[in-house]
């Protein structure tokens, strides 16, 4: 609806994980530095972890268009599975033909470890990409490892990549999981934009989108940090938010007052103001807490005393 008022060519502010408008922040490319790393002929596990919305899949996506012919990928995004469901999942995103109502995790692993030595063979890589990493049951992770243990004596013929949320860090603390632990050859935890690199996010996506004139002032660009807590997937619902505010109210300039109702509109009470209470309450709060905890612990003494 605002793209023409903007002089847009399409929406800035997509969710969507479109590559075209990834703005790689130095953590981003980072953070994609790692992923290729890991990536290389020794690797064997590569773990990308990062809060909700802070652009992992983007990141992963970003790595795939480097990818050619060379490489076949089994990308794998709900791995809410089973054991036998996750075999058959790789078997279906790499083309592996079976008979399902046959299928076992035997018969699944000696159809994969066949595609795998047949890739080798070829000159090919194989890649596992696994998003939401952090819903794997343990027992599910342990039938990964054994799939990658098959190797030459310079490569591993199976490489995965795990992306999650901070959870799955702390999935793999697990004692029965160190043996994979102690395989990932590349780890990066992405942390969400700074105010400088907010400003360049979003005059990036505003540039791609057809626009280079400034549409957001700086405060309202300081508003868009300050609400989304710098989570790059926050900015773009608040800002195509504002954008529509402001498209409605003929202004040409986003002001931080639009981006305040776009969050009272679409994030949580909790986010979309600064304080749930009045400001003089909290001091109160805290006094009327340190008085009862006085009066609770000198109830107590005459007790102890007569014990």
């Amino acid at each position: 609806m605002y793209t023409g008022f903007f002089g847009l060519s399409s929406p800035p502010f997509s969710i969507a994980p479109n590559p075209d408008f990834m703005y790689l922040s130095p953590r981003h490319a980072e953070a994609l530095a790692h992923m290729r790393y890991g990536l290389g002929d020794a690797g064997g596990f590569v773990l990308l972890t990062g809060e909700v919305g802070t652009g992992k899949t983007t990141v992963s996506r970003l790595l795939l268009q480097e990818l050619d012919d060379s490489t076949d990928v089994a990308f794998i995004l709900n791995p809410t599975l089973s054991e036998l469901e996750l075999l058959a999942a790789i078997c279906d995103e790499l083309k592996i033909r079976y008979k399902k109502t046959d299928a076992s995790l035997k018969m699944l692993h000696d159809k994969i470890t066949g595609r795998l030595q047949k890739n080798h063979q070829a000159g090919k890589k194989t890649i596992l990409i696994i998003d939401e990493a952090q819903h794997l049951q343990p027992a599910v992770l342990e039938q990964l490892r054994l799939l990658t243990n098959l190797e030459t004596n310079t490569r591993k013929l199976l490489q995965v990549i795990l992306i999650g949320q901070p959870e799955l860090q702390q999935l793999l603390q697990r004692n029965d999981l160190r043996q994979l632990a102690q395989r990932i050859t590349a780890r990066y935890h992405l942390l969400p934009l700074d105010l400088a690199e907010v400003q360049h996010y979003i005059k990036f996506r505003l540039q791609v989108a057809g626009c280079s004139r400034p549409v957001f002032s700086d405060a309202a660009i300081k508003q868009l940090f300050l609400r989304s807590g710098g989570i790059p997937r926050l900015i773009n619902l608040l800002a195509d938010r504002a954008l529509l505010a402001a498209y409605s109210q003929q202004q040409a300039i986003v002001a931080p007052a639009l981006v305040q109702r776009a969050a009272t509109e679409i994030l949580p009470a909790t986010n979309s103001s600064e304080k749930a209470y009045p400001s003089w309450l909290w001091p109160l709060l805290a006094l009327s807490g340190i008085v009862l905890g006085f009066m609770l612990a000198l109830q107590l003494v005459p007790l102890l005393s007569g014990t």
